[in-house]
């Protein structure tokens, strides 16, 4: 029955939103109606109403474009989660080992860290039932960790130097999601901050972030998109006008049944001053590409990375009575030039393989592999320089994509975990050491190192995962690998800032872009 009203529903949505009397839009919506009937009615066999119905409507978003999509409740609740800024849960950062869930931090004032549960500790009971040693699918054990604020769960706890299992109540609350993963002075005058994604409380991170580099005589910004796949357009828009003027385009919509609608700065923003330079690489996304491409196109500062993922479609989400829903594309986002953000997309393009398309024609490693037609150049606001359109933002400077350390066998050590395993392992057994003989980041930062011992657990751990060892390319991965290890043992034991503080410094995105916030020939020329 619920898929019966799910069907209906959006057969009502459709004739009162598109049809307006129109007589073959109504004949359309009418055939498919009765299509349904006579299947549910007359068919030979027995027929499953849900499947069917899903069916029809994924078919339907198949014949659009690659980003009309139906979402079931389920997958609609994850999707909104790590935008919303918040869920319900015990407040712990756990990762998964030897089947097995290490808690990495406990989130500052949150549940667990109130009942006592540590850095270190095993989760191996929720509610009396094993979740190590079973095999327990992660999705399954973050639903029995998670449940409404006011909640009480008890876990049990293996903690080192304890020979007995530990027993904790927790109360489960409201945990906040960041999106800002780091803020910090890269150099002397310059601030870096990097956004994962556009949720509901980036604007006030970025913020909060903007006013304590500024008391720490910040002067100019490295912003960070690398990797930002996108989120809420009103999360980016904010972000903007902290950059441009008062009446400065920001981006504008345009669709069929769309009319254009234009986003522009209302003035009072927290950085109108300072060099800007903005990092960018193949999955930055939608919001990030809003952000990058009116940064670029006002001329208020210099794109740095790789050409970005091309996702520029404006959807708006069709909630169905079960809770499920539509995502539909309504219409197309544009820079303030005129720039189409979105990639083409068609019967004749393999959409999805975009990127190893890309990769397999050397545009990750060679500036000079991708080639753009004339007809989609376009010219600046405010200075004319010239940029491209054709899908995704065109940096201003073109940074390779690492292929020499980041060789197979480092690619092997990723994929199998065994990089992961080797920072859970090591803070597993050292945390305690390490936290007497590092008592600050600064002392930690300038005398840890990874010695024979950490990377004797490393070639352990892999193989265990089966990664074939190879001297050539371990040595040559070596630098990248010592340094991942260094910057996952500080992240455990402070915060993510500190992870990139010291991560950064193997990034050569980041660096060029660095090095082109403190040239004294910084400026934004016409080309």
């Amino acid at each position: 029955m619920k898929r019966i009203i799910l069907l209906f529903a959006l057969i009502a949505y459709t004739t009162a939103s598109f049809a307006q009397n129109n007589t073959a839009n109504m004949e359309q919506v009418r055939k498919l109606v009765l299509a349904h009937s006579a299947i549910m009615n007359l068919y030979v066999d027995q027929v499953n109403e849900a499947e069917i119905v899903e069916a029809s409507v994924k078919a339907m978003l198949k014949e659009l474009d690659p980003h009309s999509t139906y979402l079931t409740a389920e997958e609609v609740e994850k999707m909104n989660e790590p935008l919303q800024g918040n869920f319900e849960g015990i407040g712990v950062q756990f990762n998964m080992a030897d089947d097995t869930l290490f808690v990495i931090q406990t989130v500052s004032k949150g549940p667990s860290e109130k009942v006592g549960i540590l850095p270190g500790d095993r989760i191996v009971t929720v509610n009396d039932t094993a979740i190590a040693g079973v095999k327990m699918a992660r999705d399954e054990i973050m639903k029995r960790l998670r449940g409404p604020k006011g909640s009480v769960v008890q876990l049990g706890i293996v903690r080192r130097g304890y020979d007995e299992k530990l027993t904790f109540r927790v109360t489960r609350d409201k945990i906040p999601v960041h999106t800002l993963d780091a803020a910090y002075m890269i150099a002397p005058k310059v601030g870096y901050i990097k956004i994962s994604s556009f949720g509901a409380t980036t604007h006030g991170e970025f913020v909060a972030a903007l006013d304590s580099l500024k008391n720490q005589k910040m002067q100019h910004l490295i912003l960070d998109l690398q990797g930002n796949g996108g989120g809420y357009l009103k999360a980016a828009v904010d972000m903007v006008n902290d950059f441009l003027q008062e009446g400065q385009q920001i981006v504008y919509t345009e669709g069929a049944k769309s009319p254009r609608s234009e986003f522009k700065a209302i003035g009072g923003g927290r950085f109108q001053e300072g060099r800007l330079v903005v990092l960018i690489d193949e999955y930055s996304a939608s919001a990030a590409e809003i952000v990058t491409g009116a940064v670029q196109d006002w001329d208020r500062g210099v794109v740095v990375g790789r050409r970005s993922f091309g996702k520029g479609l404006v959807q708006r989400p069709v909630p169905l009575p079960d809770g499920s829903m539509i995502r539909l594309t309504i219409a197309r986002y544009h820079t303030p030039s005129g720039r189409c953000i979105q990639k083409p997309y068609g019967e004749d393009i393999d959409y999805r393989k975009d990127l190893e398309q890309r990769f397999n024609k050397g545009e990750m490693m060679h500036a000079d592999s991708i080639r753009l037609a004339d007809s989609l150049s376009y010219q600046t606001r405010k200075i004319g320089r010239t940029v491209y359109g054709g899908g995704g933002i065109m940096p201003d400077y073109f940074v390779p994509l690492d292929t020499l350390s980041y060789t197979k066998y480092h690619r092997e050590l990723t994929a199998k975990g065994a990089i992961v395993n080797t920072n859970l392992a090591v803070i597993d057994r050292y945390r305690k050491e390490y936290e007497v003989r590092y008592p600050d980041f600064k002392t930690y930062n300038k005398h840890f190192q990874v010695d024979d011992t950490i990377l004797s657990i490393l070639l352990a751990e892999a193989e265990k995962a089966g990664v074939k060892y190879d001297e050539e390319l371990y040595q040559a991965s070596l630098p990248l690998i010592k340094v991942q290890l260094k910057a996952l043992i500080a992240r455990d034991l402070w915060e993510m800032s500190q992870f990139y503080e010291i991560y950064n410094h193997t990034d050569e995105t980041v660096m060029k872009g660095l090095e082109i916030i403190q040239s004294k020939e910084f400026s934004l020329t016409k080309k």
